[in-house]
């Protein structure tokens, strides 16, 4: 099921099921997954695109392995929150993996995520090497954080 919004999302949102966050580039997929708790996001691990079927057939075994109940797609929107040829991408492969996956999918602007997470690594003197390898599920941590963060707003709102 693909809600379009977090704040859509969260009241279909299973108790205490891992959360994985994918960061879709033309060349990698960046992958993150939460705790059960959907408190904190850790980058995982970075799989090289081929087409499509391949593709999801590495996000489902990580899927599968990990016991993931929800995927957040970063949603890279144009600076001025337009959505351009990125976008129908990525919403393209929301639909596509819909139809292979039970689980939930939602969407997380991720704009400027990648420079977030270029920075953080600068930041840990992080080499140009390592950087180039880690930073798309680091961005991926990134947008799955920022999803946890306002799942958790959301649920704070409702024990009020």
């Amino acid at each position: 099921m693909i809600y379009e919004t977090i704040d859509e999302a969260a009241g279909a949102l299973p108790q205490f099921a891992a959360i994985a966050g994918l960061d879709l580039g033309t060349k990698t997929i960046g992958v993150a997954v939460s705790d059960r708790m959907m408190s904190v996001a850790t980058p995982l691990e970075t799989v090289k695109r081929k087409k499509f079927t391949l593709d999801a057939e590495a996000v489902l075994k990580i899927l599968k392995d990990r016991d993931i109940g929800v995927v957040v797609l970063g949603l890279p929107r144009n600076m001025d929150g337009s959505e351009g040829p990125r976008c129908q991408s990525t919403r393209a492969f929301a639909r596509n993996f819909d139809r292979l996956w039970d689980g939930i999918i939602t969407f997380w602007d991720e704009r400027l995520s990648t420079v977030a997470a270029e920075r953080a690594l600068l930041e840990a003197d992080t080499s140009r090497k390592r950087r180039s390898e880690v930073i798309d599920h680091v961005a991926a941590s990134y947008i799955l954080q920022g999803a946890l963060d306002r799942m958790a707003h959301i649920r704070r709102e409702h024990q009020e």
